[in-house]
This record gives structure tokens, sequence and C-alpha cells, in this order.
């Protein structure tokens, strides 16, 4: 009875407490999709399409797949259904995000650290913070996990993926053609950068704060 009770059960079943992330997701998946879209010039790889990025064209290559790969992994780690059907899966997919993150961030310091004072001295620095912050919350996230501080784990979880969202946020915002009145790239590009992943780790500190006085 048990046997046959197990073989029917669905496997991470959708009810409708799943309808928002599964939403939410899908919502993810298709900025991506946009973004990702609005990189396709650079697989021409030619000195024309990619500018000054053309003698590190597969460094580039890499940091926008690895960093695309994390945007969607990351956001499965947080399907609660997922870490109680299986600890392992959610321990894989966790690891293949880090991968991701590990190869799209030291790609983005050579980057940011070379082509990206090409664009100016402002430009260079943002992209430095933030692949710093980027880095540093997903090391302390990985090391909470190892110490077993699961909810501290997922705290940071958040901020990592908050910083990975960035490149969605910033990315699309410098399309919008009012933040294109307002100068040039060289000129806006910076200010948005640090609003693409500040912006969103200061609301998430102030609902961390307002659970925290419940």
């Amino acid at each position: 009875m048990m046997d046959n009770q197990i073989r029917n059960k669905p496997i991470l079943s959708l009810d409708r407490s799943d309808i928002v992330p599964v939403f939410l997701w899908a919502v993810i998946v298709f900025l991506t999709w946009l973004f990702m879209h609005g990189a396709d010039h650079f697989l021409a790889l030619t000195p024309a399409a990619l500018g000054k990025y053309f003698e590190l064209r597969w460094v580039l290559i890499a940091h926008i797949t690895a960093g695309g790969g994390a945007l969607v992994m990351g956001l499965v780690q947080f399907w609660p259904k997922l870490r109680s059907f299986s600890w392992k899966l959610h321990r894989v997919i966790g690891l293949l995000y880090l991968m991701a993150i590990l190869l799209s961030s030291i790609c983005a310091v050579i980057l940011a650290f070379s082509t990206a004072y090409e664009v100016n001295w402002a430009y260079a620095f943002s992209l430095q913070i933030w692949v710093g912050v980027w880095i540093s919350s997903t090391a302390i996230a990985y090391y909470a996990a190892l110490k077993r501080k699961f909810q501290l784990h997922q705290e940071w979880m958040v901020r990592s993926y908050l910083v990975t969202l960035a490149f969605i946020i910033s990315g699309l915002a410098v399309k919008l053609p009012y933040i294109q009145c307002l100068g040039s790239f060289a000129e806006i590009s910076p200010s948005l950068f640090w609003m693409g992943w500040s912006v969103p780790l200061y609301i998430y500190q102030v609902i961390l704060s307002g659970r925290a006085r419940k």
C-alpha cells in the first residue's frame, strides 16, 4: 500500500502556492533571454561587433554565458519544493550556480581592470566594486552552508542573487528612452551600475529588519 502511494505521488507537483514562484521564474527567464538576446551581436566575433572587447572576446563571451546561467539556476534554488524533494539536487544546482558565478566573476574582474578604463574611470570603478560585492556575497553564502548555518546561507544567497540580477536591472534600464536622454552611456552607466545592486540589497535589508521586529 505504501509503495503504491509513493509511486502515485506526483514529483514536484504544483499547487496554488506555486503560482507566484513559477510566474516569477518565467519572468526572470524571459528577462534573461531578452538580456542575452541584446548581446547576440557579440557572437559575430569581429572587431566591428566587439569593439574594445575584441582582444578579450572569449572572456566576454564566457562572462555573459555564465552570468546568464547563474540568473536561471539561482532562481530555481529558491523554490522550497526543490529543497524538500531532494537536498542532493538542491546542492548540485547550488554548486553549478557557484561555478557559474566563479567563471563569470573572474571574467568580470579581467574586463573591469582592462577594457572598462577605455570608457572612463568611474565606469571601471563601479564595475570593480560591483564584482567585488558579487564575489564576496556568494562566498559568504557558500561558507554559511559549509557551517550548516542554513538560515544565514539563505539570506546571503538572496543577496548574491540580487547582485546577479543587477545585470538585468542595469542592462535594461540603460536602454530606456528616458534614461538615454540623461546623457551618454559613459555618463549614465556608472550610476546605473550602483543602482542595479545597491537599491535591491537595501530593500531586502529593510524586509529582513521588518521580519526581525515581528
